[in-house]
Protein backbone atom coordinates (compact mmCIF):
# COMPACT_ATOMS: atom_id res chain seq x y z
CA UNK A 1 0.00 0.00 0.00
CA UNK A 2 1.21 3.57 -0.65
CA UNK A 3 1.62 5.87 2.18
CA UNK A 4 -0.19 9.04 2.51
CA UNK A 5 0.97 12.20 4.89
CA UNK A 6 -1.38 13.57 7.20
CA UNK A 7 -1.33 16.99 8.43
CA UNK A 8 -3.49 19.60 10.77
CA UNK A 9 -3.56 22.66 8.95
CA UNK A 10 -6.74 24.34 10.94
CA UNK A 11 -7.92 24.48 14.09
CA UNK A 12 -10.60 22.17 15.07
CA UNK A 13 -12.04 24.67 17.84
CA UNK A 14 -15.36 25.12 15.60
CA UNK A 15 -15.59 21.68 14.38
CA UNK A 16 -18.34 18.81 15.42
CA UNK A 17 -17.54 16.21 17.98
CA UNK A 18 -17.66 13.74 15.51
CA UNK A 19 -14.81 16.06 13.19
CA UNK A 20 -12.62 16.42 16.30
CA UNK A 21 -13.00 12.79 16.95
CA UNK A 22 -11.78 11.71 13.35
CA UNK A 23 -8.50 14.29 13.62
CA UNK A 24 -7.93 12.54 16.63
CA UNK A 25 -8.15 8.88 15.15
CA UNK A 26 -5.88 9.94 12.79
CA UNK A 27 -3.19 11.05 15.64
CA UNK A 28 -3.13 14.51 15.22
CA UNK A 29 -3.44 16.87 18.11
CA UNK A 30 -2.44 20.29 17.30
CA UNK A 31 -2.12 22.30 13.97
CA UNK A 32 1.07 21.37 11.77
CA UNK A 33 1.01 18.01 13.48
CA UNK A 34 2.34 15.42 10.64
CA UNK A 35 1.53 12.01 10.81
CA UNK A 36 2.15 9.02 7.70
CA UNK A 37 -0.45 6.66 7.04
CA UNK A 38 -1.28 3.35 4.67
CA UNK A 39 -3.63 4.85 1.80
CA UNK A 40 -6.49 2.29 3.35
CA UNK A 41 -10.14 2.73 2.10
CA UNK A 42 -10.84 3.48 5.78
CA UNK A 43 -7.89 6.19 6.56
CA UNK A 44 -8.86 7.95 3.05
CA UNK A 45 -12.67 8.04 4.46
CA UNK A 46 -11.45 9.40 7.46
CA UNK A 47 -9.63 12.10 5.34
CA UNK A 48 -12.28 13.00 3.54
CA UNK A 49 -14.31 13.65 6.58
CA UNK A 50 -12.02 16.37 7.74
CA UNK A 51 -10.80 17.86 4.35
CA UNK A 52 -10.79 21.20 5.40
CA UNK A 53 -9.30 20.98 8.02
CA UNK A 54 -6.19 19.13 6.76
CA UNK A 55 -3.92 18.80 4.07
CA UNK A 56 -2.62 15.37 2.35
CA UNK A 57 0.72 14.61 0.46
CA UNK A 58 1.15 11.34 -1.20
Amino acid sequence: MAKIKITQIKSIIRSSKRQKLTIQALGLNKINATREHEATPQILGMVKKVEHLVSVEK
